[in-house]
Parts: C-alpha cells; sequence; structure tokens
C-alpha cells in the first residue's frame, strides 16, 4: 500500500537525491503524469498514471532510478502523451518497444560494438583506430542489423571471399575473420552462443599467392618436415627447419652469423643492419631451433656465417639456395621460403587473434604512426610463449 500524501512539485536531482525510504511505499509527483515511487527497500522507479481506453486511471512503469535518469523519464512520459493523444494502447506500446528493444541486443553491430569495448582497453590507439575503422567499413554495413545467431558460416565465407575476389584485399580479410572469430568466442564464453560459425575458415578462403608468398596448407606441414629432415645435405635441411620455426625474412638467415645467437638466453639478436625495418629485432629459440642450431654447429665448417657460401667461408650462401631445394623436394610453384611467415601468420592469428601485437612483434612487422613512437614493447615474454607453442604444434 502506498502513502496518500502525494507530493505535487516539479523534481529535481537535488531533491530526489533526498528522498528516503518510510514505513510505507510513498510516490512523490513530478508533473504531467510522471510519479517516482520510492519503495520500502530504498529503491526508486518511475510511473506514469494515465486513463486508459475504459476511462479508468491506471499505471504504466518507466523504470528505475538513477538507470533511468529524470530527463529520460521526463522523454518517456512525453512519448506516453503522445502515443494517448493518437489512440494508442500504451501496454500494448510498451510490448513492443521491449520486443523491439531484445531484438536489439541480439544485433551484430551491438555484439561487435560490446567486444570492441574490450579491446580499446587491450590494444593501443592506432592498432584499435584501424581495426574500428576496419570493422565499420566491411562488416557493419553488411551484418550490422543482423541477429549475430542467425548468419550462417556459409554467409560468412562467402562475404569474405567476395571481399577477397571482388577488391582484393586478402590481408585485411585475415584480419577481418580474426576479429569477427574473436567477438564470437567472446559471445560463446558469455553464454550466448554454442557455437562459433568462423572457427576453420581461413584454410578454405582464397590464398594470397604471389612470388615470394606460395605456401602450402598446415595439414600438409608433416610431409614437408619429413622430406626436409631428410635434405641432403643437411645444413640445407636444417636451414629450412630453422626457416620453419623462426619465420625469419629469407635474408636474415642467409646472413645470420654465430655471435648473433645466445643459446643460454634462447636468443636471436638480428643487428638492425640485416633486418628490413632497419631496426634490431630479438628472436625468442624454442627447445626445438636450439637442438637444430646445436647440431648445425657440429656439422658446419668454422665460419662466421651459420650457412656460409660454397668455396668461401666468408660469404654467405646465395639468396636461391633455399629456394632451389625446397623445388628438389617437389615444392617449385607450392611453397618459397618467405611463405613460412605467411603460413606462421595465419595459423596464429587464427589461433590467437586477441595477440594481434604480438603475432606483429614476432614477424618484426614495422610499428607506424603514433604507435611507432611511444610503444617500444617487444612483447618478449609473450613471444617466448608463442614461439614455443609454434614450434611444438608444427612437430
Amino acid at each position: 500500500m502506498f502513502q496518500k500524501n502525494i507530493q505535487k512539485r516539479p523534481l529535481s536531482e537535488k531533491i530526489l537525491a533526498t528522498l528516503h525510504p518510510k514505513d510505507r511505499d510513498y510516490r512523490e509527483h513530478d508533473g504531467n503524469g510522471l510519479y517516482i515511487v520510492i519503495a520500502q527497500n530504498n529503491t526508486k522507479f518511475w510511473q506514469f498514471r494515465y486513463k486508459n481506453a475504459d476511462g479508468k486511471w491506471a499505471w504504466i512503469g518507466i523504470g528505475t532510478y538513477p538507470q533511468i535518469s529524470l530527463l529520460m523519464a521526463r522523454h518517456k512520459a512525453h512519448e506516453y502523451r503522445e502515443a494517448l493523444a493518437k489512440g494508442e494502447d500504451l501496454k500494448a506500446l510498451k510490448r513492443l518497444h521491449k520486443q523491439q528493444n531484445k531484438k536489439e541486443t541480439l544485433y551484430f553491430q551491438n555484439l561487435m560494438c560490446d567486444w570492441l569495448n574490450i579491446k580499446v582497453k587491450q590494444w593501443g590507439e592506432v592498432t584499435y583506430n584501424k581495426a574500428e575503422k576496419s570493422i565499420y567499413k566491411h562488416l557493419i554495413p553488411a551484418f550490422g542489423g543482423r541477429d549475430y545467431v542467425d548468419i550462417s558460416a556459409k554467409e560468412w565465407f562467402e562475404f569474405f571471399q567476395g571481399l577477397q575476389r571482388n577488391l582484393g584485399i586478402h590481408t585485411q580479410v585475415e584480419k577481418l575473420v580474426a576479429y569477427v572469430r574473436s567477438c564470437y568466442d567472446w559471445a560463446k564464453f558469455q553464454g550466448k552462443i554454442n557455437s562459433n560459425p568462423i572457427d576453420g575458415m581461413m584454410k578454405y578462403l582464397d590464398r594470397r599467392h604471389n612470388n615470394n608468398m606460395r605456401f602450402i596448407e598446415i595439414e600438409e606441414m608433416p610431409v614437408l618436415l619429413e622430406r626436409i629432415r631428410t635434405c641432403k645435405p643437411r645444413a640445407i635441411g636444417i636451414g629450412l627447419e630453422l626457416m620453419i620455426l623462426l619465420f625469419p625474412r629469407p635474408s636474415e638467415l642467409r646472413f645470420a652469423r654465430w655471435e648473433h645467437f645466445d643459446l643460454q638466453k634462447a636468443l636471436w639478436t638480428k643487428p638492425a643492419e640485416t633486418t628490413k625495418t632497419r631496426q634490431l629485432h630479438q628472436v625468442p629459440l624454442s627447445h626445438q631451433a636450439i637442438q637444430l642450431l646445436k647440431e648445425l654447429k657440429e656439422i658446419q665448417p668454422e665460419s662466421d656465417y651459420l650457412f656460409p657460401g660454397r668455396g668461401t667461408l666468408h660469404q654467405p650462401i646465395s639468396n636461391m639456395t633455399f629456394n632451389t631445394n625446397l623445388n628438389k623436394l617437389g615444392y617449385e610453384g607450392r611453397q618459397h621460403p618467405h611463405g613460412f611467415r605467411h603460413l606462421a601468420s595465419t595459423v596464429m592469428n587464427e589461433m590467437f587473434s586477441h595477440k594481434g601485437q604480438v603475432i606483429e612483434a614476432c614477424l618484426a612487422h614495422k610499428k607506424k604512426g603514433v604507435k611507432a613512437i611511444y610503444d617500444k614493447a617487444q612483447h618478449l615474454d609473450e613471444r617466448r610463449v608463442l614461439m614455443q607453442w609454434w614450434a611444438d604444434f608444427v612437430n
């Protein structure tokens, strides 16, 4: 039961703060049919009083305070008065709004917005802005107003394949797939969906193949490894396996010197003059890579280079040596030494879409813009974990 002495005065946030519970629920009148109820348990909620179709006084709830502010409550009361003037049924109107609001919570754009709110705290400003721009350029116009549960794996596949073939944005598509996959994973762990329609999709989308980016499917890796491990000479086989495990740019491994490696600290420090970015780059060494380097040290002639050229110990091997040997193993036109970088990037982005910056650091990609100025992080500890995971995965 309510106390009958309802106050009649325009409310304010200051007045609302002074309204305390009494021994019975009571109402305060703001005006124009809008009331706030102060319950005995100290909850406050808005109500609108009106005459229904039978000419009797009735109440309809608006929401709790302060979740629904005074301004919002007045706006909703104004909507109700306009609806009554048009002869509309407020109860039916409220049910319709509730259904619409429930439907909108299932929109893909709202799910993606919630996911981005998490990523804004995890990513750097430049990374976040680039991702957000790409998402709102490609994903939201296509699927923003759709129920994310109803978007089928086939629709997603055809959409991404269309971007590849019509726009030729293969690298951007890889990132978009990673964003959507991570977004659905988040929804799955929130109990909103049971399965992720994007899982495993990258292996069936078109590959970006140019002369130096050709790479096999990951399922073909066991056969390739078996052939590499029987490759003659053994030193070249070790080089090709290191190319897989460490995925450097081929020239970086060609010019690698023993002095750059610290097996005790499990680090390969590439000097700036040997890298594409002209920046020093450290590569954590997995257990498997260290074993291969120890074996290589035993079988190679004395030289500053890991892979000295034929007939000379003072120059590295030819820039075609690794590619030529891959061709001899039966992978001509299918696997290029540089393609191991793309293969590693594809798999790791598929498995660890939330670690984009760490993967970029593994690949020694140069940071751009403000990120390059202020973010000097190498993510070394995280890269150690990721590089060991990759070596274990490959093996």
